[in-house]
């Protein structure tokens, strides 16, 4: 049965999410069983090379968000609202978020913020778009927090950050993403709401987590402290590129076994009728 809203929020716990951006992917994570399938701003640094996710625009996350929505067939799709695509205005959110969900068909979108975009999530809501919140650390702020920095680490700074997931839920969002802070400060939360927690590098304590796809398969291992890699797929795709190339270069690849035959009178027929080349001078 298709993931809805209605059963992400309602469904069992602990909630699984993986972070992915294309067609291939999404299928095998969708026949994994993933209850979710988030397509993040993300993919600037993981496939665009960038440092940060600043540069992505909204049409690249349409066109990414598009092939996985044509591959999941079960689990639900998030699609990552990129840098200032909503932060103007409510107004220029409702069409960046309308744009995602008539041409790229994701289920609901994410967006970054605590307290500061709660209007936002409020005015998507009523317009009938389901949202994510993401509080903790937001790589769209990565000039001001630095890169993944943990959040919410004195009383101070860990008052913010509850307050910040409060008012997301009051706004609408059906779910939130808790990134890199105090494992006991993401518990904390996930007790004070009444919708999912979804964490990544905020500890076990969170209704759910996700994982970056690159990251949990070791594309390349990065060694991240909030990531494991469940499989080495980065080092078989290395192995199985050099193999590649020494094969091409000692000529073991490709055989006739590899190639389409024909029949001998075809070839010696059309051999017959080819001008023979004069030799070099």
């Amino acid at each position: 049965m298709p993931m809805t809203v209605r059963r992400f929020v309602r469904g069992p716990r602990p909630l699984c999410v993986v972070t992915a951006y294309d067609y291939p992917s999404a299928r095998l994570a969708d026949e994994a069983g993933m209850d979710a399938i988030l397509v993040g701003d993300s993919v600037g640094q993981v496939v665009q090379g960038y440092p940060d996710t600043l540069s992505v625009t909204l049409d690249q996350m349409i066109y990414h968000t598009a092939m996985v929505s044509r591959a999941a067939k079960e689990a639900m799709v998030i699609a990552d609202m990129p840098f200032m695509s909503y932060q103007a205005s409510s107004e220029q959110a409702l069409l960046s978020a309308g744009r995602l969900m008539k041409e790229a068909r994701p289920q609901a979108v994410k967006l970054e913020g605590g307290s500061r975009v709660a209007e936002t999530v409020l005015r998507l809501v009523e317009a009938g778009i389901p949202v994510m919140g993401h509080i903790g650390y937001t790589p769209q702020s990565v000039h001001t927090l630095g890169s993944g920095r943990a959040q919410g680490r004195d009383l101070e700074a860990a008052r913010r950050v509850l307050t910040d997931a409060i008012d997301v839920e009051a706004a609408g969002a059906f779910a939130v993403v808790l990134e890199v802070m105090p494992f006991r400060l993401a518990a904390l939360i996930t007790s004070q709401l009444h919708i999912p927690t979804i964490g990544i590098g905020a500890g076990p304590g969170c209704s759910g987590q996700v994982l970056v796809w690159h990251d949990l398969l070791a594309m390349p291992d990065l060694g991240l402290r909030h990531s494991r890699a469940f499989a080495q797929i980065g080092e078989a795709a290395l192995a199985g590129l050099v193999a590649y190339r020494q094969a091409v270069t000692d000529g073991s690849f490709p055989t006739e076994a590899h190639s389409v035959a024909m029949a001998d009178e075809v070839i010696a027929q059309l051999e017959r009728e080819v001008p023979k080349q004069a030799p070099d001078a």
